[in-house]
């Protein structure tokens, strides 16, 4: 669902005068706005899934260029790294069995991408951060030969004017230094879309806002960064410091990071734009020929790329997307909260328990975001990337305004999905299906079991076992992977050989 642009279609601009062109941007929004240009109720959904690279050892593989040129398909795409690769879903409807729809063609698309990289020696690996990874392996020369890569990291490390520097504390401590925002590719994850009428944005980015920590809580998978245990979803952390443009001093006097959770609840899909408009400068200046005021004036649709340009380097986890089908506009709430994998039966059931509670929350005469401060939803969600499944998440008390706080697990299985399975009724979806996906989210709830819980399991299985961290790794990447291509739900996996 996300376009790519194509640097070969701008000028080069100076930064003032983009900064001009993206007010003429939120400008043509608006009036589109008021003008009620937009495509009609239809809610429809689309997936983009990001996938690592490895080898039988389990590391990281640089051969996607090679893996895309034996590709018969157009659906997958370059990522970051080179060991990183993309599967973009063609959008649908959201009804009927379309989550059984979904888990089909994921199956397909990562099975034949496997078989593709074997013909490279490589395997699919589908997961939040591949634990492989040493750092060594990171230099510019690792990132694809893509112009908007090597703009963007030519870009973020002359606004930093020094080298990106990640500093992470967990079960162990993590502290690098790096020439280039290489180290941004281990960061593999999946975007849920959600294309919305202009009326029900607000409410749908205000819900989705909401969900971010039980998200987290229930889908952790990115327990390793650099073979060093961390948090049971580092992505988020980590993410946030290898796109960092700003120099140290910056940083200290409170100006926002480009990757960011946000800072208040929304009235309009205007109030992101502006806020990206307010907060950060552009990174990459590249102006389109377009006249977005002038073509509106003419009865046509801007495509406002300039405004999509500057949108795609502000990381939000959950993003605003304008885009335009077919000669008419629509809007998408773009959730970028959730590593990959581990299957595509978890990420088609995390698809589901998002989807069906963003819904649910949406539809209420009382909304959760009027009893819920932002800070504590942000709170939240940093602390479900620092506990996982084991988080403590403040919500509002069913009956009353006040708050309480309760172990995640126990407030997902309790209140939040029952809401997500009326949320999937009203959406149509059968209750077969509705139930089938959702029972998974549940399972992982009783058993306490996700993605990261079962990463660092058997890593503490093998190194009590008497492996190095260096095995270790490599052997759960390898078992991974073989569970993986099993389709088996995570919380069903076993933790021996």
């Amino acid at each position: 669902m996300g376009a790519k642009v194509a640097a070969d279609r701008f000028d080069l601009a100076d930064r003032e005068l983009f900064r001009a062109r993206l007010h003429a941007c939120v400008e043509s929004l608006r009036r589109l706005l008021a003008e009620r240009r937009f495509d009609g109720p239809r809610e429809s959904i689309g997936l983009e899934v990001e996938l690592s690279l490895a080898d039988r050892d389990g590391a990281p593989r640089m051969v996607n260029g090679e893996v895309l040129a034996r590709m018969a398909t157009r659906d997958f795409q370059t990522e970051l790294g080179q060991f990183t690769l993309e599967f973009n879903m063609t959008p649908r409807t959201l009804a009927g069995r379309v989550f059984d729809d979904l888990a089909e063609e994921l199956r397909v698309a990562f099975g034949y991408a496997d078989t593709v990289a074997g013909e490279f020696d490589a395997n699919i690996v589908m997961i939040g951060v591949l634990p492989t990874v040493t750092g060594d392996e990171l230099a510019p020369t690792s990132l694809s030969q893509v112009d908007r890569y090597m703009m963007l990291n030519d870009q973020i490390l002359a606004a930093r004017g020094e080298r990106i520097k990640v500093e992470l504390a967990g079960a162990e401590t993590l502290e690098r230094s790096f020439d280039s925002i290489a180290p941004e590719s281990i960061c593999t994850s999946v975007q849920f879309h959600l294309q919305v009428t202009p009326d029900r944005f607000a409410d749908t980015w205000n819900a989705a806002q909401c969900v971010t920590a039980a998200q987290i809580a229930v889908g952790a998978n990115s327990p390793f960064v650099f073979g060093t245990q961390l948090w049971p979803e580092t992505r988020p952390p980590f993410f946030l410091q290898a796109t960092d443009s700003r120099p140290p001093e910056l940083a200290a006097q409170g100006v926002r990071p480009r990757t960011w959770f946000g800072e208040r609840w929304i009235d309009s899909v205007t109030d992101l734009f502006e806020e990206n408009l307010r907060y950060f400068p552009a990174l990459i200046p590249l102006r389109d020929e377009e006249d977005p005021l002038a073509v509106l004036a003419a009865g046509g649709i801007p495509q406002l790329s300039e405004l999509g340009l500057h949108n795609g380097t502000v990381y939000r986890w959950n993003r605003p997307v304008y885009a335009v089908a077919d000669g008419v506009p629509h809007l998408r709430v773009e959730n970028r909260v959730l590593p990959t994998g581990p299957t595509a039966t978890d990420t088609v059931a995390n698809a589901a328990f998002y989807y069906g509670l963003v819904r649910a929350l949406a539809d209420q005469e009382q909304p959760v975001w009027h009893r819920l401060p932002f800070a504590t939803a942000e709170e939240n969600f940093h602390t479900a990337c620092r506990e996982g499944i084991d988080a403590e998440l403040t919500w509002p008390d069913p009956d009353g305004d006040g708050l309480s706080t309760r172990p995640a697990a126990r407030l997902i299985e309790e209140t939040l999905l029952p809401l997500a399975a009326s949320g999937l009724d009203a959406y149509g979806i059968p209750a077969t299906d509705r139930d089938h996906y959702l029972s998974v989210i549940a399972e992982r709830c009783r058993r306490g079991i996700t993605g990261a819980g079962w990463q660092t399991r058997v890593y503490h299985q093998e190194v009590a076992n008497g492996a190095d961290r260096r095995t270790a790794l490599s052997r759960l990447v390898t078992r991974y992977c073989e569970l993986a291509r099993t389709d088996a739900p995570v919380h069903s996996w076993p933790i021996g050989s």
